[in-house]
C-alpha cells in the first residue's frame, strides 16, 4: 500500500480590486501568508501553497492544484474581504477538510496612528489589513449552503499561543487520520468465542478511518517460526534482557520459543506491511499453532512499542482505538478494569498480554505464568504500569443500532500505589469526577469492555480528529 506524507494545502484569499487602490496592501497580505506557511512547516513540512487566491480564475486554478497534489487538509487564510466565490471552487474541487484562519495581524488597530493618517485612501487600505472578521460569516454561509464541514481557528498571526497551539492540535489531528487512512491491520484468528461486545463490522471500520484489513492465518505464523535461525533467536533473547526486566523464574526454554515467536512477528508484519494488528487463537488440537500463540507476548509488546500496536482477543475496535494513540506520539496500551478501589477512589485496570512498554513506568517484568487465566497454555508474560501522571483514555464504540461509530475519551491521571503482581499491565487511574461516576458514565455510552490508554492529556486533539472524520466524540471527563 502507498505511504505517501500527510500534505497541507494552503491558500489566502483577497480581492483583486483593492490592489490598484490601494498601495502595497497585496504584497503586505502576502507576507501574512508567508508568515503562516513557515510557522506550518515547523510544525509539519509538506505545505502546498496556492498563494493569495483574489478572483474566481485563480480559484479553480487552486483548486485543480490542491487535487492534483492530493492534500489531506485545507487552511483558508482569511487575509481581508473576499468574495465567496474565490473560494467555493477551491475547497469543491479538493473535496478535504478545511480549517478556516481568521488571523488578525495584530491584537487590534493602533486607534491614534490610524486616525493620524489624514489621507481617508491610506486609512481604508490600513483598515483592510485588519478585515480577516469581514467574510468570515459570508465564507461559513456558503459553505454550509453547499455541504461543506469547516472548522474555524480565530486569533491573531503574532503572539497568540492559544491559536497556535489550535492550529498545530489541527495538523497533528489531520497527521494522524491520514496514518489511519493508510494503515493496514493484520487480523490473525478470530475472536473470543462469545465476547459479543468487541465483534465488529469491519466495513465500517474502512468507512470512517480507511486503511485495509489481512486476514491472516495462525498457520501463517506457526510456518514462519520453523524458518527463525538459531543466530536469530540467541539475538532475540539478549534483545528481550536489555529492553525488559526478566524474572530469575523465567526459564530459558520459555525465553527461547517467545524469541523464535517474536522474530517470527516481524517477519509476518513485514511481509503484510502491517501498522497494527489484533489476533487471538485458542490452538488447541495443533501443537504447532499452541506453541505460537502461547508465546506471543514478548513479541508482540516489543511491536506495540515500536508503532505496531498489538492488541489481543481479536479486538479490532481497540486496536484502531490503540494505533490513534500511538499515532498522536501518546502511547495506546490495551487495557480493561481490573478492580475498584473504594477507599482510594480510583480504577484499577489493565490487561494480561501485550503492553505498551515504551509508556512503563519503569522497566517491564517479564513473568512466567503457568496459566493463561480463560486461555490454553502457558509461558512468559509483561508486568508494567504506565507512567504516573495525566493519561487518556479511549474507545471506539459501536453506535446503538448499527448507527456508525464514535470515540469514547476520558482525561484521568495514572497514580503511584500497590498493584496486582499477577504478571499483567495493570495501573491505578484517578479521575476528576470520581471512580463511581466515572464508571457509570463510560459504560453508559455502551463501549466494549476494552479501551486503549495513552499518556498525556489529548481529549482536545482526539475531538479534532473526529471532525476531521466525521465521528461523533464524547468526552466523559
Amino acid at each position: 500500500m502507498v505511504r505517501n506524507e500527510m500534505k497541507i494545502g494552503l491558500f489566502g484569499i483577497g480581492l483583486d480590486t483593492y490592489w490598484p487602490q490601494f498601495e502595497g496592501l497585496k504584497e503586505r497580505l502576502e507576507g501574512y501568508l508567508q508568515t503562516i506557511e513557515d510557522r506550518i512547516s515547523i510544525i509539519h513540512p509538506h505545505v502546498i501553497n496556492a498563494g493569495l487566491v483574489d478572483n474566481v480564475d485563480k480559484a479553480f486554478v487552486a483548486g485543480k492544484l490542491f487535487s492534483s497534489e492530493d492534500v489531506d487538509v485545507i487552511f483558508l487564510y482569511v487575509s481581508t474581504y473576499a468574495l465567496s466565490a474565490t473560494v467555493l471552487p477551491v475547497v469543491q474541487r479538493a473535496k478535504v477538510p478545511v480549517i478556516i484562519l481568521n488571523l488578525s495581524p495584530e491584537a487590534a488597530i493602533d486607534y491614534k496612528h490610524f486616525n493620524a493618517l489624514g489621507n481617508r485612501t491610506s486609512m481604508t487600505g490600513e483598515w483592510l489589513a485588519y478585515c480577516s472578521a469581514c467574510p468570515v460569516p459570508e465564507i461559513a454561509n456558503v459553505f454550509n449552503r453547499t455541504g461543506i464541514a469547516f472548522h474555524q481557528v480565530t486569533g491573531m498571526l503574532h503572539n497568540d499561543p492559544e491559536c497556535w497551539q489550535e492550529i498545530q492540535e489541527w495538523i497533528e489531528a489531520a497527521r494522524v487520520a491520514h496514518t489511519m487512512f493508510y494503515n493496514r491491520m493484520g487480523c490473525m484468528g478470530h475472536y473470543y468465542s462469545g465476547m459479543l461486545d468487541i465483534y465488529t463490522d469491519l466495513t465500517m471500520q474502512t468507512k470512517y478511518f480507511g486503511g485495509h484489513f489481512e486476514l491472516i492465518e495462525v498457520d501463517e505464523l506457526s510456518a514462519r517460526r520453523n524458518e527463525v535461525s538459531e543466530a536469530a533467536i540467541i539475538e532475540r533473547v539478549k534483545h528481550f534482557h536489555d529492553v525488559f526486566d526478566v524474572m530469575n523464574d523465567c526459564s530459558a526454554y520459555e525465553l527461547r520459543r517467545a524469541a523464535r515467536t517474536s522474530v517470527a512477528m516481524d517477519s509476518l508484519v513485514t511481509g503484510y506491511k502491517l501498522g497494527s494488528m489484533a489476533y487471538y487463537y485458542m490452538g488447541t488440537g495443533n501443537a504447532g499453532n499452541e506453541d505460537a500463540i502461547s508465546s506471543i507476548i514478548l513479541g508482540n509488546s516489543l511491536l506495540t512499542a515500536n508503532g505496531i500496536p498489538v492488541a489481543g482477543e481479536y479486538e479490532i475496535k481497540n486496536a484502531q482505538a490503540m494505533k490513534i494513540l500511538d499515532s498522536f506520539g501518546v502511547g495506546g496500551s490495551f487495557t480493561e478494569y481490573y478492580a475498584m478501589d473504594f477507599a482510594a477512589d480510583v480504577v484499577l485496570m489493565g490487561h494480561d498480554g501485550p503492553g505498551h512498554i515504551a509508556i512503563s513506568e519503569g522497566k517491564t517484568k517479564v513473568k512466567p505464568l503457568q496459566v493463561y487465566h480463560g486461555k490454553v497454555g502457558k509461558g512468559l508474560s509483561v508486568e508494567m504500569s504506565v507512567k504516573h501522571g495525566p493519561v487518556t483514555l479511549l474507545s471506539v464504540v459501536e453506535k446503538k443500532s448499527g448507527d456508525g461509530l464514535m470515540l469514547l475519551c476520558a482525561e484521568a491521571e495514572s497514580v503511584p500505589g500497590p498493584i496486582l503482581e499477577i504478571g499483567n499491565t495493570n495501573s491505578r487511574y484517578q479521575f476528576s469526577i470520581g471512580a463511581r461516576r466515572f464508571v457509570n458514565e463510560w459504560n453508559s455510552h455502551g463501549p466494549a469492555h476494552h479501551c486503549a490508554i495513552g499518556v498525556t492529556h489529548i481529549a482536545s486533539k482526539i475531538k479534532k480528529l473526529g471532525k476531521l472524520l466525521n465521528m461523533e466524540v464524547v468526552q466523559v471527563c
